[in-house]
């Protein structure tokens, strides 16, 4: 059913969105910490039909050989999820307009997820609120990498520094002044390759660690305080395990923490790899010889310097 005078399910035919990139885990809260980095996004056209179900219509961008059969495509997965979440008597079309590539560590398939159910939440005639959003956006996730995990989708719907379990997504305050320098190289890291690197065994006293360090980051971020985040933001249970798979890592963390990081570890599945400063002026710095170190592995990269509380997703 499309929009009609007297229909209050709809109160437009499209809508288009936009999420941007993020960082996932934040090298301590593996599958349950991320923020959003600006400049850098997917962006979704979403346009109502009558029919209960989702084509995809076209994929352009920097990469577009992805799947066009929804329920094999992140963004389509999720709006089919929608619709039978909601019991929707409609369904949707989509274009997808990819910025974020896959394999970056970029939270590429996530972005397309948040922008395509913010889109088609933006045609409802009383939208949800975006926590409401969530269950539809894991649902695309897995998709892509085989696990219902909201470390980038969480972030992308709320904006900054958020906390996301399998239930629940919660945004932690970050002092304004706080920057990340996000560095991808060119080179591809499928996510099921960098989680399958993570097989084995870990000792308790490992957790111990981690917990220590994600509890002293988030009591950091709540505080405003940058020598409780220096001591914490590092990663024991991920980063060695992924760090070979990424050339050129150690060099590209050192250059970071030259330039007075808070810490710096992967960004995601990687081969991104971020840091976080005290201000802009440090990042700025620091991303140029975080590139230069990639450059010197062999790869040239791309660079982004933006808030950690960065912008959540918004229908343009």
């Amino acid at each position: 059913m499309l929009k009609e005078e007297s229909s209050p399910l709809v109160r437009a035919d499209v809508a288009v969105a936009e999420a941007y990139a993020s960082v996932g885990n934040v090298g301590i809260g593996f599958d349950i910490l991320g923020h959003c980095v600006a400049g850098a996004g997917d962006r979704a056209e979403v346009r109502l039909i009558a029919e209960r179900e989702v084509r995809i219509t076209a994929i352009d961008g920097v990469i577009t050989d992805l799947p066009m059969a929804a329920a094999d495509n992140t963004a389509g997965a999720a709006l089919l999820s929608m619709i039978h979440g909601l019991d929707l008597p409609f369904g949707f079309e989509l274009v997808l307009h990819k910025g974020i590539a896959l394999g970056s560590g970029m939270g590429g398939s996530a972005a397309s997820c948040v922008a395509a159910v913010v889109a088609a939440n933006a045609l409802l005639d009383e939208p949800l609120a975006r926590e409401a959003l969530y269950p539809f956006a894991l649902d695309g996730e897995v998709v892509a990498s085989g696990s219902r995990h909201g470390d980038n989708l969480g972030p992308m719907l709320l904006g900054g520094l958020v906390l996301a379990t399998d239930k629940r997504i919660v945004r932690i305050p970050v002092p304004a002044e706080w920057y990340c320098a996000l560095v991808h190289p060119h080179v591809v890291l499928e996510t099921r390759r960098a989680r399958a690197a993570l097989a084995g065994h870990y000792a308790l006293g490992e957790f111990v660690a981690q917990s220590a360090n994600l509890a002293l980051v988030l009591a950091g971020c709540y505080r405003g305080e940058a020598a409780l985040v220096r001591e914490g933001l590092s990663d024991v249970l991920v980063e060695p395990r992924r760090a070979p798979l990424i050339p050129g890592f150690a060099a590209v963390k050192q250059a970071a923490l030259d330039h007075g990081a808070m810490g710096a570890s992967i960004s995601g599945a990687g081969p991104s790899v971020f840091g976080w400063f005290e201000d802009r002026a440090s990042a700025e710095a620091a991303s140029h010889d975080m590139r230069a170190a990639f450059k010197a592995a062999g790869h040239d990269s791309d660079v982004l310097v933006a808030p950690v509380d960065g912008p959540a997703a918004r229908v343009l």
